[in-house]
Order: C-alpha cells, then sequence, then structure tokens
C-alpha cells in the first residue's frame, strides 16, 4: 500500500509540474543550437529521441480515437525540432573534433559495417521511404480529412440538435459532443499543416547530410592535412552515422504520423483491430496454405520456407476455425441465457397483452396456400384484400397476420379480431367449392358443406371433376378464393372496429398538408379525436364509405357547433354523403330499390324514440318490436326473391331508432332516409311494411 501511494505521490508531482518540464525542454532545444554539448550528453539525448520516437510510434497503434492523442500536432512540432537540434549538435561535434559519441560512431562502423558507400545508399533509401512513401500519403490523407471533416460539421451539429430535441441525450451530453466535433475539426486540421514539418525534415536531412560531408572533406583536407582517401572515410562515416541515428527515429514518428491520420475510431486498438479483422477467414488462410505449399514444388524455389509458412498457415487456420466454433457455442448458449432471463423478468408479460388486430390462423394442411415455394399466393391476395378494402371503405387495413395453429383440424381456419374469433370455416385442398346459383341443370355429386362467408349451401368437388361442375351450371370457386371472399366479408363486418384514434390521427396528419383549413377548424376547438372516430365507426359500421373524408369532415365542422351528440352528426354526415350513399345502393336495372313504412308505424316509431346520455334508442312494446322486425324482414325477403338488393326507406327522424332496433337481427339491412336520396337518383318502391296495429 505505501508503494502504491508513493507511486501515485510521484506521478501527482510530475503532472503538476508538466507545463515546466515543457517549457525547459523547449528552452534546453534552443539552447542546443548555439552551445557545443559533450559527446556523452549528445549520446544520452540519441538515445532520448530514439525512445520518444518509438513512445509516440507504440501510443499511435495503441490508441482507439485520434483525440486520444490530441497533443500530436504540437508534440510533432516539438520533436521534429529536437531532431533538427540533435543534427545541428552532432554537427559541430563532427567538424570541430572528428568524434560525435559513440552512438553515432557505431551507427557509421558496425550497422553499416564501416563502408561509408553502403551507409550511404541505406541512408538515402530511408529518406527515401520516408519522404516520398510515408510523409507524401500521410500529407494527401490529412488534408482529405481536414476537408471532409470541416464539411461534415454542419451535419453533425443538426443531428447533435436533433437527438436533443427528441430528448435523445442531454444537454450536457450535447455540449460535451459539440466540443468533441470542435476537437475534431482542429485535430485535422493542426494535422494537415504539422504533416509538412515531417516532410521539411526529411529535405533537411539530406541537406545537413551533404553540407556535413562537404564540410568535412574541407576540415579534414585542409585544416588537419589529411588526405582524399582519409576525410573521405573518416567523415563520411561519421556523417553516415548522424544521418542513420537521425532518420531511423524520424521515420518512427513519419509512421505514427500516418497511422493516426489513416485509424478511424473504433473500440479497440490497432494491434486488436489487425489481428480480429486479417484473421477472421480461416478459409482464407487454409487456401493461402495451399498456394504456399504448391510453391514449394516449384523448380528453383526453396522448399523449406514455403513448406513452413503453409504448415504454420495451414495449422492456424485450423485453430481458429476451431476457436470460432467454440465461441459461435459459447454465443449461442449466452444469448440463450439471456433470452430465459429476459423471458423471467416481470415487465415483459406486457408483450402477452399486445392483441393483434387482424389474425388469420390456419391449420397445417393449408400452409401450400401460404408458402411460394409450394405454389400458394394466399399472401398476394391478402394485399389485394387490403388494396381493395381501401378503394372501397376508405379505411388502411393493418398489416394480417397469419400464423399455424396445431389445435385447428388441418383443414380448418380461424379469423380473428383483436384476439377474438369472428369467423372460421374449413377448406378442401385440391377440391373445388361448387355453389348452386339457380342454373344448375343436373346435379353433380360431391360434399355438402355451407360456402363460410355467406352460409350458403355448396359442395365440395374433387378438381377431376372442376369441368363437369362448371358444364352443369355451378359456379366453381377454388380454396383460397374462398378463403380470400371470407377474409374479405370479416374486414368489411367488422370494419369499424379496425379504427382506432390512432387511425384518425394519421387520417387527419394526412390531409392537414393539402386541407388544413378544415382540420385546424374541427380539432380540437369543435371535436376531439374520439369524438370523430366515432362519427368514422357509426359510418363504416352500415357500410358506408369514408374514403372522402373532406366531405365529411366539412359536414361535421357545420354542425360539431350545434350539437355533440356523435349519432346525431352521423346523421348530418350522412346527408351531405346523399350522393355516394345512392349510387352505392343503386341496383343494376339504374334505380334504388326500396321498401317503405307506413306511416302509423313511423309515428309508432318517432313517438317511442328516446335520446339518452348512452345514444338514441326505441322503447317499443316488446311484441310490437317482434312484429315490426318479423314484417321487415318478410318484407326484405319478398323483395329479395323478387331480385332486388333492396333498401328500407323512411324519414330522417326515425332512420336512426329504425336502425337501432334493426341492427342485431337485421344487421346486413340498409336503412336510409329520404334526405340520403341524391336529387338526381331513381327510386322504385318493392315492398311496404304494415300491419293492423290495433288488431
Amino acid at each position: 500500500m505505501s508503494t502504491q501511494l508513493r507511486s501515485y505521490g510521484l506521478v501527482k508531482k510530475l503532472s503538476s509540474g508538466n507545463d515546466l518540464i515543457i517549457v525547459l525542454g523547449v528552452v534546453l532545444i534552443v539552447v542546443m543550437m548555439i552551445l557545443p554539448l559533450p559527446p556523452l550528453f549528445l549520446d544520452i539525448l540519441l538515445a532520448v529521441n530514439i525512445s520518444l520516437a518509438l513512445l509516440v510510434l507504440l501510443l499511435t497503434m495503441s490508441i482507439t480515437d485520434p483525440l486520444q492523442l490530441s497533443v500530436f500536432p504540437s508534440l510533432l512540432l516539438i520533436a521534429t525540432l529536437f531532431r533538427l537540434a540533435l543534427n545541428v549538435s552532432s554537427t559541430r561535434l563532427i567538424l570541430l573534433h572528428g568524434f560525435a559519441g559513440r552512438i553515432i560512431e557505431s551507427f557509421g562502423n558496425f550497422v553499416v559495417g564501416g563502408n561509408y558507400v553502403v551507409g550511404f545508399v541505406i541512408f538515402l533509401i530511408l529518406v527515401v521511404i520516408q519522404f516520398v512513401v510515408i510523409t507524401k500519403g500521410a500529407e494527401r490523407v490529412a488534408e482529405v480529412a481536414a476537408r471532409f471533416t470541416l464539411d461534415a460539421m454542419p451535419g453533425k451539429q443538426m443531428s447533435i440538435d436533433a437527438d436533443l430535441n427528441a430528448g435523445l441525450i442531454t444537454d450536457t451530453e450535447a455540449r460535451q459532443r459539440r466540443r468533441d466535433i470542435e476537437r475534431e475539426a482542429d485535430f485535422y486540421g493542426a494535422m494537415d499543416g504539422a504533416s509538412k514539418f515531417v516532410k521539411g525534415d526529411a529535405i533537411a536531412g539530406i541537406i545537413i547530410t551533404v553540407i556535413n560531408i562537404l564540410g568535412g572533406f574541407a576540415i579534414g583536407m585542409g585544416q588537419q592535412g589529411m588526405d582524399l582517401v582519409q576525410a573521405l572515410q573518416r567523415y563520411t562515416l561519421l556523417t553516415v552515422g548522424d544521418g542513420l541515428v537521425s532518420q531511423i527515429p524520424a521515420l518512427l514518428i513519419a509512421t505514427a504520423t500516418g497511422i493516426i491520420i489513416t485509424r478511424a475510431a473504433s473500440d479497440s486498438s490497432m494491434g486488436t483491430e489487425v489481428t480480429q479483422q486479417l484473421f477472421s477467414q480461416p478459409k482464407v488462410l487454409r487456401v493461402t496454405s495451399v498456394v504456399l505449399m504448391l510453391f514449394a514444388f516449384v523448380p528453383g524455389l526453396p522448399v523449406v520456407p514455403f513448406l513452413l509458412l503453409g504448415g504454420t498457415t495451414g495449422g492456424l487456420a485450423h485453430v481458429l476455425e476451431k476457436a470460432q466454433m467454440s465461441r459461435a457455442i459459447v454465443e449461442q448458449e449466452q444469448a440463450e441465457e439471456a433470452a430465459l432471463e429476459e423471458i423471467k423478468r416481470p415487465e415483459n408479460v406486457l408483450n402477452y397483452l399486445q392483441l393483434d388486430r387482424i389474425e388469420l390462423e390456419i391449420g397445417y394442411g393449408l400452409i401450400p396456400l401460404v408458402d411460394a415455394k409450394q405454389g400458394g399466393d394466399l399472401l398476394e391476395r391478402v394485399t389485394m384484400i387490403r388494396r381493395q378494402v381501401a378503394l372501397e371503405m376508405g379505411l388502411v387495413i393493418p398489416p394480417v397476420r397469419i400464423r399455424d395453429n396445431l389445435q385447428l383440424a388441418p383443414g380448418a381456419y380461424s379469423i380473428k379480431i383483436k384476439g377474438v374469433a369472428v369467423g372460421q370455416g374449413e377448406l378442401m385442398l385440391n377440391h373445388y367449392l361448387c355453389m348452386d346459383s339457380g342454373g344448375v341443370v343436373e346435379p353433380v355429386p360431391g360434399i355438402e358443406t355451407q360456402e363460410p362467408a355467406f352460409g350458403l349451401p355448396a359442395l365440395w368437388v374433387p378438381a377431376s371433376r372442376r369441368q363437369e361442375a362448371e358444364v352443369a351450371g355451378y359456379t366453381v370457386v377454388d380454396p383460397p378464393s374462398v378463403l380470400a371472399t371470407h377474409l374479405t366479408e370479416i374486414i368489411r363486418r367488422h370494419a369499424h372496429e379496425l379504427v382506432g384514434r390512432q387511425e384518425v390521427k394519421l387520417l387527419l396528419d394526412g390531409l392537414k398538408e393539402e386541407y388544413s383549413a378544415v382540420v385546424d377548424e374541427l380539432v380540437p376547438n369543435l371535436m376531439t379525436l374520439g369524438e370523430i372516430q366515432k362519427v368514422f365507426q357509426n359510418l363504416l359500421r352500415e357500410g358506408v364509405s369514408i374514403r372522402n373524408p373532406v366531405t365529411i369532415l366539412e359536414s361535421l365542422a357545420d354542425y360539431a357547433p350545434m350539437t355533440k351528440d356523435t349519432d346525431v352528426l352521423t346523421e348530418y354526415v350522412r346527408e351531405a354523403l346523399a350522393r355516394q350513399i345512392s349510387q352505392a345502393n343503386t341496383g343494376e336495372r339504374g334505380y334504388i330499390p326500396a321498401i317503405t313504412l307506413d306511416p302509423a308505424i313511423e309515428d309508432l316509431i318517432s313517438q317511442a324514440i328516446q335520446h339518452t346520455e348512452r345514444g338514441t334508442f326505441v322503447n317499443l312494446d316488446p311484441k310490437d318490436a317482434g312484429r315490426l322486425l318479423d314484417e321487415t324482414a318478410k318484407a326484405w325477403e319478398r323483395a329479395t326473391a323478387g331480385g332486388h338488393q333492396a333498401v328500407v326507406l323512411c324519414s330522417p327522424a326515425v332512420r336512426l331508432a329504425l336502425r337501432r332496433l334493426t341492427e342485431r337481427v337485421l344487421p346486413s339491412l340498409p336503412i336510409l332516409s329520404y334526405n340520403e336520396i341524391a336529387p338526381d337518383a331513381s327510386v322504385q318502391a318493392v315492398g311496404m311494411v304494415t300491419w293492423d296495429h290495433e288488431g
């Protein structure tokens, strides 16, 4: 513990005096250019220079973000100045005494073998590598990085503002991210200029070397009486040793410059990234191993190196494959454990409370209808149904979730609205559903059933007898069409249940771009989303399309100041949609077949109407209500038998009350008021609801 405290105290002292150390260091560099240094002190400084360059290189390879070494541009300047000051000091000692310390002499004799020609060539190669390859590339990358960073600053600032406005980050985080962006721009801008130091250092190294050699010749031959060979041997070796001692740290610094500029921000060091990315594909290593093995058998090439490299690469590929398999198994086990823990969390029970708006569950025998690989086109049919309903009803149907259910019979299906089954049926694949539309000449044997959408009697006939059934006069339908028709009818009957406040809001938001006046007037000043939703639901419940929302909203804006009763508002909207309602109920013969009410019945209903907080109701005597429903049903059946899709036509005052009375027993019976008939529509009476009330 005491050792740790002493270490901490030492670091704290160094940190507190770092400004003074840097200032003294820069002053010492300047002094080195003026005052001569003893050879021993120069050796120490040259060793410091090499150590500093190596430290900077290792730091650039270890950081994960360039901003972690944001001092690098200034450090590059100081390192370059330090190296040039050492060159000046070493040149002074070489020219004055012919000796500049052990390090320079060792580099001149041992490193290049005492051959000044070899040393000079090596020196030139190092300079070319640094100047032409590393420095040139780093300079270009720094220039491009600085330009791109500055160009990207406005977009990054807008992204931060957007995250802050959305509440994804706090004010403190936003300020920190802005500071990071500014520091990043300053860093790459400074690196663009600092890279010129490396380039200038390489040029200065060449010039200083040439000056040293020429000056050494002049001093050796002119002042110390050496001959040409002695002067060349002595001063050239020392100059080349001096150049090598300077250029090796310069090369390390230049390499560090290139690394820190070319590296993108990551979560790991350069060594880790290089290892992970180069050795992430064992298959590539295996192919490389095979190629190296083949090189060993090429005549003239050495066998041992290629066999050794090929074997090593192949072994590495095998080890990496095993490691990847082990890691995959561990990750899978961890994922399963995490999923299990996630399931155990109490709050995840909420996910089971969310219901799909529309579900289609099928038995396993009907899976071929959904699987496109087996020729199933049910998904495409569902898409067409959604498009058709949108065009007819003006309602955007949510996606229909289709799933298999092993609890169902193999050929059965179930249609659910908000998790509750509202329709069931059973299909027979490789069969066709045949229905008698009234023109059957000769019956065809088959399996008796009911058409699921409308409950009509039908037969399942094998596919081999399809043509026979068509010739006999049957309406023949394939199983996917049967299911699609049933789903379409279910959606139409329950369309009002699929309109929520969210759907209404999306509709209003879409209209607001072109019809902002009516939307702004209506919401929220006159009506709420919930009230508009109820009006839409009332219309859809009776099969009235809401594809003309502008007319609906304008009508609501006209009458909402007078009443808040959504039932009454719905009646006003229906009157505004008179042309649409009339056209929808006009038959093939060009007129609206209507069943009228006896005036006495209308008076009876009118007197029994009660308006409550929960809506409009008819308080009729049960016997009268039952008799009225019976007579209405009989009149409708007589009209249907005559080939008419008739509507019940009554006065506006009793239309809604009559609808409330009949909607449970006769939900498909259209009931219209006189005000919902367009002026240009043709109406023909095909029946009347009447009875002797007194009797």
